[in-house]
């Protein structure tokens, strides 16, 4: 995935997320309490494919993501995903909380732990996140892997706690181990 850097697009729906997200952080808490109030902003927020100038879904066969923010003291950054139709992720992990928004299509997120022996995955659930779904998450406890099952690409929109342009990526393991029953 390439991350693209791309300034806020001046859509109001957009502006209003970042300071949404602004109050969320302000109120302080652990990642869990963090990823819940940065969830409910982003629902409230949530904006449409058309409120995000420059990010267009295409025929393309990888993920491609545009950052849209980054706050200037790198508390969060705000990034668009653009996910062609039978895309999957890796089973990976993240360096910190994180929020996604489906703002077109529909996406699998199934989630994993490891066993005891840290050898094999274990399947723990699994979601259907269709067009207007809000989920979040925060380690430990974060192991998923999603996809667009769909024929259609899907959109999303991911807030995550940390500038995303200075590390590159949110992942901060990927787990090629098998899956367990």
């Amino acid at each position: 995935m390439t991350l693209v850097n791309q300034p806020l697009p001046t859509a109001p729906r957009l502006d209003e997320l970042v300071a949404g997200i602004r109050v969320a952080l302000n109120r302080r808490g652990d990642w869990q309490r963090t990823a819940q109030r940065a969830a409910s902003a982003l629902r409230r927020y949530l904006p449409s494919p058309e409120a995000l100038t420059g990010v267009h879904p295409s025929d393309q066969e990888d993920l491609r993501s545009q950052l849209l923010h980054v706050e200037p003291d790198g508390a969060f950054s705000i990034q668009a995903i653009v996910w062609p139709a039978g895309r999957t992720t890796r089973i990976h992990d993240h360096v910190t909380w994180c929020v996604f928004g489906i703002i077109q299509g529909v996406l699998d997120e199934e989630l994993f732990t490891l066993d005891s022996s840290g050898d094999l995955l274990v399947p723990v659930g699994r979601t259907t996140n269709a067009t207007g779904a809000v989920n979040g998450f925060a380690p430990p406890g974060d192991i998923h892997r999603v996809a667009n099952p769909g024929d259609h690409t899907a959109v999303t929109i991911h807030v995550y706690g940390t500038d995303l342009s200075r590390i590159g990526s949110s992942a901060l393991r990927y787990y090629d181990l098998p899956v367990g029953p």
